[in-house]
């Protein structure tokens, strides 16, 4: 597995879904925070990822901190808009996980006052918009992570 993609508490069926694609066509590994804001039985999820879902090496944890725990040496960077550093800025690594928040609310305070040195942002102008779709910012930053590993085994 090239990088690891983790959602804490993904609303939206269908980002979740783009995201799973896009986790299966880049070799990355997909971990979902429960609670979810749907079943990953859904149609609109399976539908999202249409005939990749089978492929995607998928890992479900009840709570941040089983996460954590479960990978203890791992790397982590978390995406927030709140951030100062550029995703960009990042030297990634083959394994890194890189966590993105709820696409309402973002990542939990606690998170973000816990690794403050591992935030990271993607660039935008001030609006009175909040962020950009989750699904689209997981591919941002993955492709830059995965450029700058030299895009292994992908063609």
């Amino acid at each position: 597995m090239n990088l690891n993609i983790v959602l804490f508490q993904p609303e939206i069926p269908q980002n979740t879904g783009n995201i799973a694609r896009t986790c299966v066509l880049t070799d990355s590994s997909l971990h979902l925070i429960k609670p979810l804001g749907f079943s990953i039985d859904e149609k609109q999820v399976r539908r999202a990822g249409l005939d990749y879902w089978p492929y995607l090496d998928l890992h479900l944890y009840d709570s941040f901190e089983e996460l954590v725990e479960k990978h203890k040496d791992a790397n982590f960077y978390f995406s927030s808009t709140h951030a100062t550093s550029s995703y960009a800025d990042v030297q990634y690594k083959q394994g890194d996980f890189i966590v993105f928040g709820r696409e309402s609310k973002g990542l939990p305070e606690q998170i973000k006052e816990s690794y403050p040195d591992k935030l990271i942002r993607v660039p935008m102008v001030k609006s009175s918009t909040r962020s950009l779709n989750l699904a689209n910012t997981v591919a941002i930053v993955s492709y830059e992570a995965l450029r700058q590993l030299g895009f292994p085994n992908m063609k």
